[in-house]
């Protein structure tokens, strides 16, 4: 049992390496799929309570930010041509901005989001760094343990 959970243990280790080895890889792809994605949210952007809409509202919201590149990206949508700005980018609350380009956030939300992700990465890699580790101690320690059992150091009760 011991030797089958190392064996588990090992392969989950494998899992979360191979995970890494492709996310950082393949980072640049990550950051244009989710530029692409913002793109589309903002085309098809409403006010009926789209999860969609709601997140690129939470994002203006929480980072001050407005479009994905700047607020000018709001210019191409229905969304626009039918009531102006969402509310999401408003300098201050309470604003009403419809298609006044001075009360909304003038910098674009990629930049934003790209560079919160990108200050983050050093605790995401130090917390997995930290989580391997212990892994490895386990894997280690299952296998000793089951060396010593079927030695038979240990006396069977």
């Amino acid at each position: 049992m011991l030797k089958l959970y190392a064996m588990f243990l090992t392969l989950i280790f494998l899992v979360e390496l191979v995970a890494a080895i492709v996310g950082f890889v393949f980072r640049h792809e990550i950051k244009n799929s989710f530029k692409n994605n913002y793109e589309k949210a903002l085309k098809q952007y409403n006010t009926t309570g789209d999860y969609r809409s709601d997140a690129v509202d939470k994002i203006q919201n929480t980072l001050h930010c407005c479009g994905v590149t700047d607020y000018r990206d709001w210019k191409d949508t229905n969304y626009y041509s039918e009531k102006g700005f969402p509310k999401s980018c408003c300098k201050l609350e309470g604003c009403s901005p419809q298609r006044d380009a001075d009360k909304v956030n003038n910098e674009g939300c990629f930049i934003k989001v790209m560079t919160i992700i990108e200050s983050e990465m050093g605790v995401v890699a130090g917390i997995s760094f930290g989580v391997a580790c212990f892994q490895l101690i386990g894997i280690f320690l299952a296998y000793c343990l089951s060396r010593a059992i079927t030695n038979n150091q240990y006396e069977i009760v």
